[in-house]
């Protein structure tokens, strides 16, 4: 029997699908969470090192019309971080293998575009309390920031541990990304706040260790929407996830259906116990709103539901759409 979690639905995944069982027996070990484990000194009593890698690459995730380099540098290392806040996992490094044009040198100031996505690579690190370890750099058709985050923690958390009559909660607010990325798309200047929420997302870290420390049993970062990400949750728990649409905690201006199909937000989705009370102290801890927003369920899959009522759920952002 495969010791993999399991994963939600979407093209992308039935890929990863396929991919697991070609390694073969042996080959990959507890896949499918936001991060690979590595328990050190005994699961009982170790610490547990905390790996993930996460690929941004130009057309798809940034562009450079839209954003400085050091803008890239910085968003495509926060969005790796994010996995390390969904484990509950303090940072300890980064490492980051860049490909750079030959025949695209075009020059930010005084900089050239890989000393200036450096630059913002390790302003992101910093931020958190981490540091750049090393990496690569190569040639390469399009800008490339691939980048591998390195953290620890004693108590992980894992995707797998909501069950039913657990509370659903979300970090912050949801929809600015979407609707930073719509207005871009139509060439319209944003606001402050809103570019910022686009292009200097803050990964969740000092929030998913709090969770942790206040009875999360379950988590995951939002990168492909709500309801996407929700379904990753619920599959690997093998809980159904109730979600009340009237409950999401939107940024201004974005409805709720936006809000929960809004991918890149970097937000925790968290499983905690019925009894947890303790909204008012998270946000004294870390400045961020948390909403609950459901419940967990026997069942499979996500159920959006409005005053009571199932309504049609979302896609989120997927690579590889069926069709």
């Amino acid at each position: 029997m495969s010791r993999h979690l399991q994963l939600g639905r979407g093209g992308e995944f039935d890929r990863l699908r396929r991919i697991f069982a070609r390694l073969g027996p042996g080959g990959g070990r507890d896949l499918g969470d936001d991060c690979a484990l590595i328990w050190v000194g005994g699961r009982a009593d170790g610490t547990t090192l905390v790996l993930s890698i996460d690929l941004s690459v130009e057309g798809v995730h940034f562009r450079t019309d839209w954003l400085s380099f050091r803008e890239i540098g910085w968003r495509a290392t926060a969005a790796a971080l994010s996995d390390l806040a969904a484990e509950a996992a303090e940072p300890i490094g980064v490492l980051v293998s860049l490909g750079v044009p030959g025949n695209r040198q075009r020059r930010s100031g005084n900089a050239a575009p890989a000393t200036e996505i450096m630059a913002g690579v390790g302003a992101a690190a910093r931020s958190v309390g981490a540091s750049v370890l090393g990496g690569d750099l190569v040639r390469s058709a399009r800008y490339l920031v691939d980048v591998c985050v390195v953290g620890w923690t004693a108590h992980p958390v894992r995707r797998n541990g909501a069950r039913p009559g657990h509370g659903i909660w979300v970090t912050g607010v949801l929809g600015g990304a979407a609707l930073a990325l719509a207005r871009l798309k139509r060439g319209r200047r944003l606001a402050r706040s809103l570019f910022r929420r686009y292009a200097a997302p803050e990964p969740r870290i000092t929030a998913g260790r709090w969770l942790a420390g206040h009875g999360a049993v379950a988590m995951i970062d939002v990168s492909d929407g709500l309801v996407a990400d929700a379904g990753h949750l619920a599959a690997a728990s093998g809980v159904r996830l109730d979600i009340e649409l009237e409950r999401i905690p939107c940024w201004p201006g974005v409805t709720p259906r936006a809000a929960v199909a809004s991918g890149e937000e970097f937000e925790l989705l968290v499983a905690l116990p019925p009894s947890f009370d303790a909204a008012r102290g998270f946000h004294r801890a870390t400045g961020l709103p948390l909403t609950r927003i459901g419940r967990c369920a026997r069942g499979r899959g996500v159920r959006l539901t409005r005053a009571g009522r199932p309504v049609a759920a979302p896609r989120g952002f997927d690579h590889f759409p069926a069709g």
